[in-house]
């Protein structure tokens, strides 16, 4: 199976290089000055679950003409780039290719069905903590680092086998789901709380928790979004905010969520697709949502800021 990987940063760089370290065939879509730079210094990831450096098969955008549609695409870049890369993936793309998207959030499944064709898109996401280092490195630093994937309305179907052969055998987990949608709901009010409340504060999840009502304003999130997916019709488990309260309480002291590592760089956030996109949402169905709506305002505070 041709597999290409768009981008080779901190997510689609670290499961695709873990697909090339499993003898798996994967080609990476670039830009130019990233393309220059592994060229000269190897795809380098270091990781508390084992280091591998090699040298990756490179493409752009110009080379649309030579290379051919590819059978699995891991549509890995941040929603702010969502247009830009998918122009960018067009060339690569045919009737038989099976895009499987890594970004957080639910908003860019429309866009992508819309797109590319509803037939051509699975249900996907990551869980992983990586940030790439003033070298160009993908350093992951906890031991979380799995993908999970699946068809829509939880079909089993003889892609969806194929695909869950190959991608399985890696060091890193590529888990088959059999209710993605769920999975995926789920993930977004995991990530949208930590991410909220680490930016918010400026701070790793630990000092948080640990501080007076600091457990009770992070539960308080979870629920006000939790109230929210519900009404749109996400399909929750009940106790999901319990589990997820279990989740950050295992969680490290220092850990930080990628949205509050971006905002340390100066780089630019998902808080228009993530949170933007849960306060629509709010006003739609007329819920009253305070803590989101702050946690929102900080972000578009930060990029006011940064310029």
């Amino acid at each position: 199976m041709r597999i290409l990987v768009l981008g080779a940063g901190g997510v689609g760089g670290y499961f695709g290089g873990r697909l090339v370290e499993k003898g798996e065939d994967v080609t990476f879509l670039v830009r130019n000055q990233r393309k220059e730079q592994l060229e000269q210094e190897d795809l380098v990831i270091r990781s508390v679950n084992g280091d591998f450096k090699f040298q990756p098969k490179l493409i752009t955008a110009e080379d649309a003409n030579s290379t051919g549609s590819y059978d699995l695409i891991l549509f890995s870049t941040k929603s702010y780039h969502l247009q830009a890369a998918m122009q960018d993936l067009k060339p690569f793309v045919g009737d038989q290719t099976v895009i499987l998207p890594l970004l957080n959030g639910v908003a860019h499944f429309p866009l992508l069905k819309s797109e590319f064709g509803a037939d051509n898109v699975i249900g996907g996401l990551c869980f992983i903590e990586t940030t790439l280092n003033p070298e160009g490195h993908i350093v992951q630093t906890s031991k979380a680092h799995f993908v999970k994937f699946g068809e829509f309305e939880n079909k089993n179907t003889e892609r969806i086998q194929r695909i869950e052969d190959v991608l399985s055998g890696t060091v890193s987990s590529f888990i088959r789901s059999d209710f993605i949608e769920r999975d995926i709901w789920h993930k977004y009010l995991y990530i949208a709380t930590i991410a909220g409340v680490t930016t918010l504060m400026r701070a790793p999840i630990g000092p948080i928790r640990e501080s007076k009502q600091g457990r009770e304003f992070i539960r308080h999130l979870f629920q006000e979004i939790e109230a929210i997916m519900l009404e749109h019709g996400a399909p929750l488990d009940h106790d999901i905010v319990a589990k997820h309260m279990e989740t950050m309480e295992n969680s490290s002291y220092e850990m930080k969520s990628s949205m509050l590592r971006d905002m340390e760089k100066g780089l630019s956030i998902e808080g228009e697709h993530l949170h933007g996109y849960l306060l629509q949402l709010a006003r739609d169905y007329s819920i009253e949502a305070p803590l989101l709506q702050a946690v929102y305002q900080n972000l578009l505070v930060y990029e006011v800021s940064k310029g």
